[in-house]
């Protein structure tokens, strides 16, 4: 009993890590686009940048002053509850942006989503007791209210924890040099820097130190200790290497920012989406540290900004190599341990959560043999509808339901499964399934339900999961057809026989993507805009759904641009690569309503099953009308 506590104890504590880190990612990510704006726009015109003009130096401060600490504070807001928890936070981290005179991310990290809880738990207080009328004025006031109050809060509690926490680390910093410690000088100042105390770091402690050192002996160590790009360059790098989606995509962009801009603060946020990065950029630090030393390097002034360039500039004659040596082994030390914590966490989730999900079934189901011989026992929590959300709520979703509603079926459960879009997820769902990327979104909307996350829409273990807590039935021989029968007469308006395009060559899954939505357009189902955001849904989360097949479509707000609902199909035999799957089936979707749910859910009662010979004919057939009829029959109710 000992055991089996200490193991659950953990694996909470591991599901609570995790989703602090996705927490924070969620908050982080969808603004990295900002920050690499803000990186541009400083690299290129400040004083000391590469193309330095006054006029356009004047945006920096604002932005990473107001501008990216007001995005993050909203996106947590709107995390914990909507667009008026992203207005209750982005209010409340006004106070903390005007409480300090340094760029307030961790207060925006703490006050958006603490706007949204308050505003949260508020509407909960008063759910029912709003007078007809009257709702939009309490909804206007209250969050005005609260929102000034928080703000007053923040702006006042704020100045004296960030003046404490800078003293802290200059004490800390000075007690280990004079020590002999040198290298550990990281375990503060890495840290600090994550929390955007860089320059106070830089020019309040290390810089004046390093000025008397240089004036002494012609170059100092010190000038290397806070601009060393080297960590910084190694967590970039990692994410580059292993990350998927928009983090891995955006990382090219901010390690140019970083290691040639010399603007360190490109990669804060990418360490702030993984907090336990924070010890890659220590050991980076203290390895970079510690080769300066051995080799005796030093620059003869700060260099401002801490690009690789300005570091060789203020590297005196025949000291570059060992400069670029502690940056080099800075670089290789961030990233090996970068690549481990990357690599473990986004692993980790997905595939522990498989495992876990077969382990909870077969625990499930031993129960369940009791349970029929020991009638007094009380078996699992039943249900009877199920949700199934994606992003858009348009492809993925619905095939997923389609597939479980399917088993359901041939299982002789009367279980009704819906699929809709995650901001639409009913707040009384009672069971939740989502992809794993998108369950932290999922839980935001619908606290209350259980989630279950998978990772492929198509093979997934959610029927496993919930069929063993269900009674067992008698087998009613429920068969749903597979088979092209019962055509429908008329050609379909929204998959026509022209839009299905066989035998196409190989290429990279964007191509393929466009293709899709080329097709979609000259249809007229789309405008134009609709292709890039199928391109932005691709990055956001792959479109592919498992059985060789992938379902591109619109984010959710592009719906706008939908002037049909229409389908396209694009058959590559030898395979289009999305991710590390193969997808030979690119079905292009474009849905207003419900009306291409159909021929969604006879592609999934097509190839769901353990019969995989109609997923190898249809990547390989060359007969049109095959794949029309399969996919626009009418399946039995």
């Amino acid at each position: 009993m000992d055991d089996t506590s200490n193991i659950k104890n953990k694996g909470k504590t591991k599901e609570r890590v995790q989703g602090f880190g996705r927490f924070l990612s969620g908050m982080i990510l969808p603004n990295i686009g900002a920050f690499i704006a803000w990186g541009l726009i400083t690299a290129l015109f400040i004083p000391t940048g590469w193309l330095p003009n006054d006029h356009f130096a004047k945006l920096v401060k604002p932005m990473i002053d107001y501008l990216l600490p007001l995005l993050i504070g909203y996106t947590g807001g709107k995390i914990v509850d909507g667009v008026r928890g992203g207005v209750v936070g982005a209010i409340a981290t006004m106070g903390v942006i005007v409480g300090a005179d340094i760029p307030m991310f961790m207060g925006a990290m703490i006050m958006g989503p603490l706007g949204g809880y308050v505003i949260k738990k508020f509407d909960k207080l008063i759910e029912g007791k709003v007078p007809a009328g009257f709702e939009m004025l309490i909804n206007n006031f209250s969050a005005g209210i609260l929102g000034a109050a928080l703000t007053m809060i923040a702006f006042s509690g704020i100045g004296p924890v960030v003046l404490g926490l800078n003293g802290f680390l200059k004490d800390g910093v000075e007690v280990i040099v004079k020590a002999g410690l040198l290298p550990l000088v990281s375990v503060f100042i890495e840290p600090g820097k994550i929390l955007f105390l860089n320059n106070a770091i830089g020019n309040g402690i290390l810089v004046p130190m390093g000025a008397q050192e240089a004036k002494a002996l012609g170059k100092s160590v010190f000038f290397l200790l806070e601009s060393n790009p080297g960590p910084g360059l190694g967590v970039l790098l990692a994410y580059w290497v292993f990350a998927k989606g928009a983090v891995k995509q955006s990382a090219p962009g901010a390690v140019i920012i970083h290691f040639i801009g010399g603007i360190h603060e490109i990669y804060f946020p990418y360490v702030l989406m993984n907090p336990l990065l924070i010890i890659a950029v220590i050991c980076g630090g203290a390895s970079g540290i510690f080769t300066f030393e051995i080799f005796g390097a030093g620059l003869i002034a700060a260099a401002s900004p801490g690009s690789i360039l300005a570091i060789m500039a203020m590297t005196p004659k025949g000291g570059h190599l060992a400069v670029l040596a502690g940056v080099l082994v800075a670089a290789v030390v961030s990233f090996v341990v970068s690549s481990v914590i990357i690599k473990t966490t986004n692993k980790k989730t997905d595939d522990n959560e498989f495992e876990e999900a077969k382990l909870k079934s077969s625990d499930l189901k031993l129960k369940k043999k009791d349970e029929i011989s020991e009638t007094s026992k009380v078996i699992a929590k039943t249900f009877n509808k199920v949700i199934f959300a994606c992003d858009a709520g348009m492809g993925s979703s619905a095939m997923g339901a389609t597939t479980l509603k399917t088993k359901f079926k041939k299982a002789g459960y009367n279980i009704d499964v819906v699929n809709c879009a995650i901001e639409d997820i009913p707040k009384d769902a009672q069971i939740v399934v989502t992809h794993a990327t998108l369950t932290a979104r999922a839980k935001s909307v619908a606290p209350n339900a259980e989630h279950i996350s998978v990772k492929d829409f198509l093979n997934n273990p959610a029927f496993e999961i919930l069929s063993a807590r269900l009674k067992p039935i008698a087998n009613t021989n429920t068969k749903v057809n597979i088979e092209p029968k019962n055509v429908v007469k008329n050609e379909s308006k929204i998959l026509e026989k022209k839009n299905i395009k066989l035998g196409l060559e190989s290429t990279d899954k964007y191509t393929a993507i466009k293709m899709a939505g080329k097709l979609l357009y000259e249809g007229g189902y789309v405008e134009e805009e609709y292709m890039d955001a199928m391109i932005q849904r691709e990055n956001d989360l792959s479109t592919y759904i498992g059985k060789g097949i992938a379902i591109p479509h619109g984010v959710g707000e592009a719906k706008k641009n939908i002037n049909k609902t229409g389908m396209v199909v694009l058959q590559f035999p030898n395979g289009v690569r999305f991710d590390e799957e193969l997808a030979y089936l690119v079905i292009g979707i474009a849905g207003v309503g419900d009306e291409h749910l159909q021929i969604l859910s006879n592609i999934a009662i097509a190839i769901e099953g353990e019969d995989e010979s109609i997923t190898d004919k249809l990547k390989s057939t060359e007969d049109v009308q095959y794949i029309y009829d399969l996919f626009t029959i009418k399946s039995e109710d």
